[in-house]
Parts: structure tokens; sequence; C-alpha cells
């Protein structure tokens, strides 16, 4: 049984230092979702727009023409998944293409797009003021007259531009049930439309986006390949407006698997920055995080490091060395240390960064952001065997935690699991105790009994109880904790797998019947064969178990053939580490 079941979050260890990463609001930082990039200002309009005054007007439901919705911006993109890599700092550059930045004031918007803009614009508003049900009320009427004018056979680019809003709205308030069908009505208008309508490359920009957060990426790929299409052929293959595209095309090739392409594009965004910017442009950010991301996930950390450099020497330039956001790049450089399996200088760029951002008050002190960088800063503390000040970094996140949440906020329960495993590991095991039972009473107070997230502090007590031979009261935990698992996540998951591990651990102690320990541990092998596959390295350890126990008994027939497997085992498992 191993010594610790949990291990710090999030962990940086042999098997994951290539998969690091910063702790970001997800895709704010490449995504420029453009408004509508072609203004007509003659162009007629026939679609109306509609919006629900708020419910203070004497509770009437009055539909009148609204105008307006906004730069699409990125927060829309919070719901997005990414590969794992390193993320750019929070609140760099956004990238927000305005009116402005392609060359169309706001004052020569046609009425269309101010209707648009006001649009989204509303139901942003309502969403941060926590008035969810009035954004859904407001999307949903701008629906039922869109979908009334493709009922009459208006399809063209009036309709898929409100659609592609309303979609927008509703991934905001995060139905994305709703927004594929959205997209599959889109889709049929956008297929009919000729390049040349206008809106049709935002449009297309906007679906592409939407798709990837729906992990539906060819459909995305073909959206991000036609709009860029439309923008070579009307501004040229150099052209600044291919930089939003691009750089989503490049994500979505990233995230399933075609690094070589994703990487291409990625030099392709940055040259085309570089030509229209300058080299020392702050948006070449955002494709230089993207590029390095990729690198770092493909194991080319030298490749990777070269581009996060680059970020850091940008940031001091145009900043200064005691900037926010000198000390976000240098907290993204540690990753990369880590990566390369220098610990040391990542520990020194990681302090570095935390008193940069600190002193400059770049990102609050309870902010994720520094949670998630310090709790990294400890993990690395106890790699390089300095438990005592990685304890001390944990410490100051509970503090920070029960300072500004309180004392017995469900969030304080990573920071009381993290401690006790650092006391476990120093063999302080009545410490970890304490505070173990202490989250455990917290978890009790939040979810109910049968949740399985409370099996995690309980197992954990389970085995700190085995180390302090409190055999009978760790197997009664162990019990339990199997119990729900069971029910959580059925018989043969792996969770359940670690906790027959960790019962057969304390009932062979307790001197149970070696017949029925052994039937547990064949129990075990088989979800582990399943989880792992047949030459993992725990289905190893399992087997030299089984072999002991049929020794025990005297069933040899059944052990000779388990033997030689795991002789065949041990020598793999030697010519790995040895390679």
């Amino acid at each position: 049984m191993a010594a610790s079941l949990l291990s710090l979050s999030p962990s940086i260890n042999n098997k994951r230092m290539s998969q690091v990463c910063l702790h970001m609001q997800s895709d704010q930082l490449w995504k420029a979702i453009t408004c509508f990039s072609v203004c007509l200002q003659k162009q007629k309009w026939s679609i109306k727009l509609y919006m629900l005054p708020f419910r203070a007007i004497a509770g009437h439901r009055v539909l009148k023409p609204f105008a307006s919705v906004g730069s699409l911006e990125a927060d829309l993109s919070s719901q997005e998944n990414h590969a794992p890599g390193v993320s750019a700092p929070n609140n760099i550059q956004r990238s927000k293409m305005s009116f402005d930045q392609i060359g169309y004031p706001l004052d020569d918007m046609s009425d269309f797009e101010k209707q648009l803009q006001e649009l989204f614009g509303e139901v942003k508003r309502m969403i941060m003021k926590g008035n969810k049900s009035d954004a859904i009320d407001l999307l949903k009427a701008n629906y039922e007259a869109v979908k009334e004018q493709m009922n009459a056979g208006m399809k063209g680019i009036e309709e898929a531009a409100l659609l592609d809003v309303i979609a927008l709205g509703y991934m905001a308030v995060g139905d994305l049930k709703f927004v594929g069908s959205l997209l599959a009505m889109l889709t049929e208008v956008v297929e009919s439309l000729e390049d040349n309508e206008p809106f049709l490359d935002s449009v297309l920009v906007h679906m592409g986006s939407m798709y990837s957060t729906l992990r539906k990426f060819e459909k995305s790929l073909l959206l991000y390949r036609r709009s860029i299409d439309i923008l070579e052929n009307r501004y040229g293959k150099n052209s600044i407006y291919l930089i939003t595209p691009l750089l989503g095309m490049a994500k979505v090739l990233g995230a399933i698997g075609r690094s070589t392409k994703a990487v291409e594009t990625y030099h392709r965004a940055i040259a085309i920055l570089e030509l229209n910017k300058g080299a020392e442009s702050e948006d070449l950010v955002i494709a230089l995080f993207g590029l390095g991301n990729i690198l770092l996930k493909e194991g080319r950390t030298t490749d990777a490091e070269t581009h996060f450099v680059r970020i850091l020497n940008l940031y001091k330039k145009l900043y200064g060395e005691n900037d926010g956001r000198v000390g976000m790049a240098m907290c993204s450089l540690a990753h990369i240390k880590c990566a390369k399996g220098n610990p040391d200088e990542a520990i020194q760029l990681y302090e570095n960064a935390l008193q940069v951002i600190k002193d400059s008050n770049y990102v609050a002190l309870d902010d994720s952001i520094m949670e998630k960088m310090r709790i990294d800063l400890a993990e690395l503390l106890h790699v390089v065997g300095r438990g005592k000040e990685g304890r001390k970094m944990l410490e100051e996140c509970l503090l920070i935690t029960e300072k500004y949440k309180g004392k017995e906020h469900p969030s304080s329960v990573t920071h009381l699991l993290n401690l006790a495993t650092s006391y476990s590991r120093s063999k302080n095991f009545v410490e970890a105790e304490r505070l173990l039972r202490t989250s455990l009473e917290i978890m009790r107070k939040t979810v109910g009994p049968d949740d399985q997230s409370i099996t995690f502090p309980m197992l954990h007590l389970a085995v700190t109880l085995y180390n302090l031979k409190r055999d009978e009261e760790a197997e009664q935990l162990a019990l339990e904790v199997l119990h729900i698992r069971e029910k959580a996540f059925g018989k043969d998951s792996l969770p359940v797998g670690e906790a027959l591990d960790c019962l057969v651990s304390i009932q062979t102690r307790l001197g149970k019947d070696d017949g029925e320990l052994l039937e547990l541990l064949k129990r075990i092998v088989s979800i582990q064969e399943r989880g792992f596959g047949n030459e993992s390295e725990e289905v190893m350890e399992t087997l030299k178990k089984i072999v002991y126990y049929l020794d025990k008994l005297g069933r040899k027939n059944e052990k000779f053939p388990l033997q030689k497997r795991l002789s065949i085992l041990r020598m793999k498992y030697k010519q790995r580490i040895q390679y």
C-alpha cells in the first residue's frame, strides 16, 4: 500500500512535469471574438431585434425594437476546455478587435450592427448583475423573432448574424445544449451564403469557437478555414485580420493532436503580427503562449522555453521589472524549468514571481491564480526535500482562504488535505490526523454522508490511522469508503480498487483470513488490468502479493503461472527504468 493516497494538488511529479499549467480564466488570452468586420452603412436591414424591459415595468411583457451587441469578448470562452500547457497571465492583452482597431469607427456602424452590439451588451450586463432569467427571456424573444423570419423563408446574413449573437448569449448563460441546436440552424444558413456577404467572416469565427467549446473540432476547423479564405481573398495573406481565426484554428489543431500543423499555424500568426505590429508588440504574447504550450505538450521544452523567455523580456521592456505581468511570465517560465527537470531554478522563479505580483497588487491575495502558484511552489519544495518550507507555503494558502472565506469554507479542505499529506511525508501522523478530521468535519457539513467527495479525506484518514497502528478504526473507515465508492463509481472502478488496496493492507495486519485477502487481491488486479493495462507497475505490485498468498496457502498450481508472468513484468519494468 502506498504511504500516501493523496498527493499535493496540482501534482508536479516526474510523470506530469511536461503537463504543468498556470491556472487561468480559460481562453481570454488568445481568442479575439470580433465584432462584425464589415460595415455597410447604406445597407437596409429588414430584421428587427427585440428586448424585454426589466421586470420593474409593472410586470408587463412589452416588446420594442432594440439596439446593440458590443465587442463579443472572451468572457464567453471561460467554458472552453484546454489541452495541458502554460497559459498566459491574467489581464494581459485581450486582443479585442474593436471597430476602431479595424478601421470602422463606432459612428460609422450600421443600425443593424448597433442593434447587435447593444443586444449582446445587455445580455452580458444582465448576467453580471445576476439576472440570468432576464437574460434568457431576452434571448428567447429574439430567437422567436428570427425563427419567425426563417419560417417565412428569410435565411440570409441578417438571420445568421442574429442567430450567432443569440448562440453566444446562450453560451454565456451556460446552456450548451441549446447552443448546439442554434449552431445546427446557423450552419444551415451560412452554407447557403456567398463568401462576399458582410459579417460572414466574423460569424464563421464565432461558430468555430463555439463548436470548439462543444468539442466538435472537425466542424470548428472547417469554419475557421472558410473564414481565413474569405479574409485572405479580401485583405491578403498577411492581413492582421487573419490573427483571430488563425489562433482559433491553431488551438483546435493542438487539441486534436495535430501538433505539427498547429505549430505551423502559430508561426504564421506570429509572422503576420511581427510584420504588422513589430517584433516587440504586446499582441505577440497570445500567439507566443499558444506556441509555447504546444511545444511543451510535445516535450520540446527547450524550444518552448525560447518563446516564454521572449514573453518575459517583452514584458520587462514594456512595463519594467516590477510589473505584475512580468511576475506572471516568470511563473510560466518556472513551469518550463519544471518540465526540463530544473526544480531549483523553478523554485527561485516562483518565489520571485510571487513577490513581484504581490508587491504590484496585480492579482488579489485570494485569487485562484495566486493560490495555484503557492501550491505548485509548495509541491516543488517538497520534491527537493524542503518540506518545512513547503508546509509554510501551504499554511499560507490555508490562512488566506480562512481569512477571506471563513474557517469552515469548503475550499479550505484542499489546503487541509495538502497539509496533512505533507505531515504524513514527514511521519508526523498525529498532526496529519488532526487536519484530516477537521477536513472531514467540514465535508460532512457541506455534502451528504454518501457523497463520493467525502471519501478522499476519509481514505486518507484511514491510511493515517493505519500508520498510527489504530487498525480497527482504520478498517471501519476503509469499509465505509469502499461502500460509498462502489455505489458512486461501480464495483469495478479504479476508485474502488484504491479503497480495496487500502483495506487489504489494514486487514492483513489485523490477521484476517488469507483466503479472503487473496480474493480481494484478485479483484484488485482485475480492476488494475482494466484501468492501467496488463503490464502496469500497479498490476506487478499486486501480483507480488497474490503470489505470496498462493504460496502461503500451498496452492502451487496457481502460483507458478503467475510467478512466471511476474518475472517477465519485473524484467520489462527494469528495462524501462534503465532506458
